[in-house]
């Protein structure tokens, strides 16, 4: 698993901001497009594409997307 790659995926689960607004150290709480529902997409996303569950308690302690990512990767 690839942060690069993970960037990207939680990308795609925006609609209107903007691609380059994704990098490791993005604060992603702070995107004008964040809602409920992107976090769960987000959780959906995780799950189809790297077979791991997280909670909604994961993304409210995460701050950057790297922070997620971290997350992530420890329950592989």
């Amino acid at each position: 698993m690839e942060l690069n790659d993970f960037i990207t995926n939680f990308a795609e689960q925006f609609d209107d901001t903007n691609r380059s607004e994704f990098k490791a150290d993005t604060l992603f709480h702070d995107l004008d497009e964040w809602s409920s529902m992107t976090a769960l997409s987000i959780i959906g996303m995780v799950d189809e594409k790297y077979g791991v569950t997280i909670k909604g308690n994961d993304i409210r302690s995460s701050e950057t997307i790297e922070d997620l990512f971290k997350k992530v990767q420890e329950q592989k």
